[in-house]
């Protein structure tokens, strides 16, 4: 069983309710009539019956939610709510109130607050920025979490490299240059998530051009720094860097150039130095290595809500789904 099929399984083991905000988009009814044929979480689309109507074309979604703000009976609460939450912003109700009808994303937000959903899947028509905003002004960040961050689930078909093919890609979608403390706070969130998620022990490589001391500079000393504070705060956690892409996943290149080391050869999670180096690393494996990406996945809000590639198709919507499912059965 490839691992979707594990997060389905797990899905459908235990049913959570997925809000799906993004009504004016085709992919996600196509979405929608899949997940609620196989049985993986109840949904909840955000729209107008007049919306959803024109939009949804011939897919059946007749067992999903349609949940319209200006008729709900809950949005009178939900405006409270966030009045409650913002003021010391200024909201009025005012305002609160045209956000919440005009903006489906904040809508699906305030219905995994107010426990009306277990999670939230956006970003197929929006950007990570605008599903990321309201998430971390309404639900916050989950206690005890330094930094919220974003990672990917690769599932590279035919390799024997990582967890049978699979991989936590870290961070790829949200923090653009982070700090050594930032950095040793991603790679601490990404073990927990390959854990939950993938369910084998995480051997979490810190990746730079460099390995172990083969170059010199600023770039280099900043992943050193983030492998020493990961490892005090994590002395039971299995890391280790700075790696070499190659050093960090392939058994005999880990052996020649980092003898010794716990994690050469054989990292399933990969915490990449910046943005840059993590978004072309995922869309070089997802396009020649033809890999499924699941993500961006978020990892650190106190609630699960998961971003999409523009790019994604259906059944990405799909699968990532599945996986907001089991994040929430493990809240």
């Amino acid at each position: 069983m490839g691992f979707i099929d594990e997060m389905k399984a797990k899905a459908r083991a235990n049913k959570k309710t997925i809000v799906l905000p993004e009504s004016e988009d085709e992919r996600t009814y196509k979405a929608a009539e899949a997940v609620l044929k196989e049985e993986i979480a109840n949904v909840v689309i955000v729209g107008s019956e007049e919306e959803v109507a024109k939009n949804k074309g011939s897919y059946d979604i007749s067992g999903a939610q349609i949940v319209d703000p200006a008729t709900s009976d809950k949005t009178e609460a939900y405006i409270a709510k966030l009045v409650e939450l913002r003021q010391k912003k200024g909201m009025t109700e005012e305002q609160a109130r045209e956000i919440l009808l005009t903006n489906y994303l904040y809508y699906g937000v305030m219905m995994v607050k107010m426990k009306d959903a277990d999670g939230m899947v956006s970003g197929a028509c929006h950007s990570t920025a605008d599903t990321l905003r309201p998430c971390l002004q309404i639900l916050k960040t989950k206690p005890g979490t330094k930094l919220v961050s974003a990672f990917f689930v690769m599932c590279v078909p035919d390799c024997e490299y990582g967890e049978n093919g699979v991989f936590v890609f870290a961070d790829c979608g949200l923090n653009q240059n982070p700090a050594p403390e930032e950095l040793a706070a991603i790679a601490e969130s990404s073990a927990e998530s390959f854990r939950m998620l993938v369910g084998a022990e995480p051997k979490v490589a810190f990746l730079s051009h460099s390995s172990k001391g083969s170059a010199k500079h600023a770039d280099v000393d900043k992943v050193t720094e983030a492998v020493k504070i990961a490892k005090e705060a994590n002395p039971d956690l299995m890391l280790d860097g700075e790696l070499q892409l190659d050093a960090a996943i392939v058994p005999s290149v880990g052996e020649s150039k980092a003898p010794g080391s716990p994690v050469a050869g054989h990292a399933n999670v990969l915490v990449f130095p910046d943005l840059d180096a993590g978004n072309i690393g995922y869309k070089l494996v997802q396009r020649l290595a033809k890999a499924e990406a699941y993500g961006p996945m978020t990892q650190g809000i106190a609630a699960p809500v998961n971003d999409l590639s523009r790019g994604c198709s259906a059944e990405d919507i799909v699968g990532v789904v599945a996986i907001t499912a089991v994040q929430a059965q493990n809240q």
